[in-house]
């Protein structure tokens, strides 16, 4: 059953993603990776609550669901590699570079905020 429910929060994390990026590109057309970046770090805050008040075995599979299923699902490290890849071909090399910088950073300090909201 665990399986299933990952699945399905999965597909919920990836409409949640293609939404927010859909809504971001009909508003500003750009090559500029915004609701990317935003959903890997709403993603990772996220998984970094989880991480923090889900830390039993009976939430387990929760846990699963929700970090697996979900996040996985709204997070993409492909696309936050392919899209700075992609830019630089455009010689856009400081964007690219900085996304590949900044991107993990404020992810990881996410997940941190995320923990520190749980405790």
């Amino acid at each position: 059953m665990t399986l299933v429910l990952v699945a399905l929060a999965g597909g919920a994390g990836c409409v949640v993603r293609f939404l927010a990026e859909y809504l971001v590109r009909s508003h500003n057309p750009t090559l500029r990776p915004w609701a990317t970046v935003a959903a890997n770090a709403v993603g990772c805050g996220i998984a970094g609550w989880v991480a923090y008040r889900l830390i039993g075995a009976a939430d387990a599979h929760l846990r699963s669901v929700i970090v697996t299923g979900f996040c996985g699902g709204l997070t993409t490290f492909s696309s936050a590699l392919a899209i700075p890849a992609l830019l630089q071909r455009q010689h856009h090399w400081g964007f690219s570079l900085s996304l590949v910088l900044t991107t993990p950073l404020l992810c990881g300090a996410l997940f941190v905020l995320g923990m520190s909201l749980a405790h």
